[in-house]
């Protein structure tokens, strides 16, 4: 009996490895090749360049934010459903993607011509937001579906075609902004593919589904999980936004150049998500607290696990390679963000998986609160930081949020602790 419970043991252990193996796969080859990018951009180009572009790694970003929350978070909740429901549910989430998606491509093409982009790059970089925030949708309904091959295959298959296409571009003298934009969109095209002929299918399917079947979604999760991320968005990026457009977009490359170092980490928290909250809402709906909390510990050690290995690269490039990401800048100005961006990384490896869990629960309106108070903090410190002291400080205040939104999350969660047994 005992050697049958280990077997299951080591079984599980092996599974947990499998997913968070193949879940990690694909953020972290998505950050080795925007890692890649960044450094043609740093290198070949002008600094505001590297500004337009870090910021693009801003704003996109927060549409697939916006994207998770108002299609992923109800994609999760359909494991809980009966095989009709759960998949007239998807269908619709499928048709809201190809709306949200073009609403994303308007954005992006917005905002990166607010800094200053010429319309033809703003534009190109649009079209990349809006394949970008559909591939996105792609993912989660892959993880809902248990399908996580699927998801990390498009995850490779970006980062193949970027690295090569952008290695092409440097190798022949064509490295631009808008050639660069236009691999950027070559590359979102074809990791598209392997999402395979069924999805594709069912995504012309979804033209038939009713969008009204919507709206309990709305009521019930994505009204409270889409204000929770416009207000993290707030808490996190607010630096971003401010400098850009009060100090300007070469001002920004300096605190994104700290960012492309913990973008391994970065990715790792933003992907496993999809994966974690689908599987805390199953064991949660079966009663299984202590194994949903289980998977809160397995969310929090994988992050540390990549953050330690980010911080251990970084130091070693700042180190031992300093003329390849230090063209433009002070090494004694990149340690000091690097060390904000340390702090802020593992403050935000603490706090996930907690948010998660929460998440999973069904407390949307409570992180929306804790977002609008840490969001508050931060765009406040952030602002008082950035007029007083610079941009390079104006860090200080993204910290001071992560650590409100921390202190407030984690009470949250202590009742459901005591029901572990």
């Amino acid at each position: 009996m005992s050697s049958l419970g280990l077997a299951d043991g080591s079984s599980a252990v092996l599974k947990s490895a499998y997913r968070y193996a193949v879940s990690a796969a694909g953020p972290v080859a998505i950050s080795g090749a925007h890692f890649l990018a960044s450094l043609c951009f740093l290198r070949l180009l002008a600094p505001a360049d590297f500004g337009h572009f870090s910021f693009l790694l801003i704003v996109v970003p927060f549409c697939l934010s916006l994207t998770g929350a108002a299609l992923g978070a109800p994609a999760s909740m359909t494991r809980g459903r009966d095989a009709v429901t759960a998949r007239a549910e998807l269908l619709t989430l499928q048709k809201a993607s190809l709306i949200v998606s073009l609403l994303a491509g308007i954005g992006v093409t917005a905002m990166m011509a607010l800094t200053g982009a010429h319309f033809e790059t703003a534009l190109l970089f649009g079209l990349y937001g809006a394949g970008t925030t559909l591939r996105c949708f792609a993912r989660s309904h892959a993880n809902v579906l248990a399908r996580i091959e699927r998801a990390a295959g498009s995850d490779l298959a970006y980062s193949l075609v970027l690295v090569m296409g952008l290695g092409l571009l440097a190798a022949t003298g064509r490295f631009s902004l808008d050639t660069a934009a236009m691999m950027m969109v070559a590359a979102t095209a074809v990791s598209l593919l392997p999402f395979g002929q069924d999805y594709a299918a069912s995504l012309a399917a979804s033209r038939n589904a009713p969008l009204k079947t919507y709206l309990p979604m709305w009521q019930a999760v994505t009204r409270w999980s889409l204000l929770g991320v416009a207000l993290t968005e707030v808490a996190v990026n607010c630096h971003a936004y401010l400098v850009t457009f009060l100090s300007g977009p070469g001002a920004f490359g300096l605190l994104a150049l700290g960012a492309l170092f913990m973008r391994p980490a970065s990715l790792v928290l933003g992907a496993l998500p999809d994966i974690d909250q689908p599987l805390m809402t199953k064991k949660l709906a079966a009663g299984d607290v202590k194994g949903a909390f289980r998977v809160v510990n397995e969310f929090r050690t994988a992050a540390g696990a990549v953050l330690a290995g980010t911080v251990v690269l970084a130091v070693v490039l700042v180190v031992f390679f300093p003329t390849l990401l230090l063209k433009h800048y002070a090494v004694n100005d990149v340690w000091v963000v690097l060390a904000f961006w340390t702090a802020i990384t593992a403050l935000r490896a603490l706090r996930t998986p907690e948010a998660v869990f929460v998440m999973a629960t069904g407390g949307y309106s409570k992180l929306a609160w804790i977002s609008a108070v840490s969001g508050a903090v931060a765009l406040a410190a952030t602002l008082a930081l950035l007029l007083s002291a610079g941009p390079l400080y104006a860090l200080g205040g993204i910290a001071l949020g992560e650590v409100v939104m921390l202190a407030m999350l984690l009470p949250l969660n202590k009742p459901w602790r005591a029901r572990r047994g």
